[in-house]
């Protein structure tokens, strides 16, 4: 009998035990406890306090267990996020924005928006990404492979229906940059310049024709190109009326931070040199993917992103000078990192809130007089 009690304390011991050492989160994964906001560090207060008002920086998404002890408490549930996480999300110091990149894979109704909209502030802001069936040329298979043309591609109604209207009813003030990623062309389509000319003309078209206010509100439509044949002087002077903002897009497929800087700098003046230059609109980034990494390997080597894998010093100067511009432009600036950008995004954001504010530090303690020191 004694032995009988001692083998099902045995075996009920190891349990508990496995449930608490083989997975940090399984215990929580499997209980409805509340989602709670992590307790921020003096440091961290600080920072979103010295962080100017009209610097967004944020993740995409908020949905990942991992971010215990950096945007849920230690404490906290992790048991669907995708629906609970936000309100608490949107308590850190230093993330005043979120990505919206689901919405690229299917549309969403205004109410959708609508729901995430009530669970945040007026000064919180949304970065959303339109619908592939707009920004995607051709149908892929589930491999990403061509398939066929897509007749919806750049549809202004669809453009409109689909994504603009119910975004800007759904979020209203929330609503930030609205992101057109126009996905890869596929290079059979631009055989000569004559084909990359006519999509160039067609993009600048689209652009033009989506209207500058909607019930009420004046969207903010950014461009971020994956295709480096069309990435050209041709492609930024046909965008330069139509008032869309040039996405910084931060990704192995794409120039390097230094250079789509020089893009955006000639977008804004063709005319402008070196550092003195003005941002005619909201700075607008999207920092995705780790240059040494592919998308698939990141996601499993950085999982279950905790922690920073891969720092990327040099990006990271290279948004501080955007954002500085920015400012100094008197702009808005909205920074979406992935966690696929250095290993945790939430972390991405609070050493780049670091840098800021000692670039802002710095700058101001030299425009005082010497005698104020």
């Amino acid at each position: 009998m004694l032995f009988s009690i001692f083998i099902a304390f045995t075996d009920w011991a190891k349990n508990m035990f496995d449930q608490f050492t083989t997975d940090p989160y399984r215990f929580d994964d499997v209980t409805s406890s509340p989602v709670t906001a992590v307790t921020p560090s003096q440091e961290v207060s600080r920072l979103g306090r010295l962080l100017p008002q009209n610097v967004y920086l944020g993740c995409a998404s908020w949905n990942f267990p991992g971010w215990k002890g950096i945007v849920w408490g230690e404490t906290s549930g992790v048991e669907d996020l995708t629906r609970r996480g936000l309100a608490c999300y949107c308590k850190h110091p230093i993330l005043r924005a979120v990505g919206i990149d689901w919405s690229f894979f299917g549309t969403m109704n205004e109410m959708a928006y609508a729901g995430m909209a009530a669970q945040v502030d007026e000064k919180f802001r949304f970065l959303i990404k339109a619908p592939q069936n707009v920004t995607d040329a051709v149908k892929r298979d589930p491999k990403g492979r061509f398939r066929a043309l897509n007749p919806e591609f750049l549809d202004l109604h669809a453009a409109m229906h689909e994504f603009v209207y119910p975004v800007i009813n759904g979020l209203g003030e929330n609503a930030g940059p609205l992101v057109f990623q126009l996905s890869p062309i596929p290079r059979p389509l631009l055989p000569t310049q004559a084909e990359c000319y006519s999509y160039i003309d067609r993009i600048a078209q689209f652009f033009a024709d989506l209207p500058k206010e909607v019930e009420g509100e004046k969207p903010v439509y950014a461009i971020e190109v994956r295709t480096l044949s069309i990435y050209t002087k041709r492609l930024l002077n046909a965008l330069r009326p139509t008032g869309v903002r040039l996405v910084i897009g931060v990704h192995p497929s794409m120039p390097d931070v230094i250079r789509q800087t020089a893009a955006l700098r000639f977008f804004e003046d063709p005319e402008a040199e070196g550092e003195n230059w003005t941002m005619k609109g909201p700075l607008v980034v999207r920092w995705s993917l780790n240059p040494v990494q592919r998308h698939g390997v990141a996601k499993m080597t950085y999982s279950p992103f905790n922690r920073i894998v891969h720092p990327d010093p040099a990006t990271r100067a290279g948004l501080v000078q955007l954002i500085d511009v920015a400012q100094k432009s008197g702009q808005a600036s909205f920074v979406i990192a992935n966690n696929k950008a250095e290993g945790c995004a939430p972390l991405t954001m609070i050493e780049l809130a670091k840098d800021l504010v000692a670039k802002f530090s710095s700058e101001k303690d030299a425009q005082m007089d010497p005698r104020q020191l």
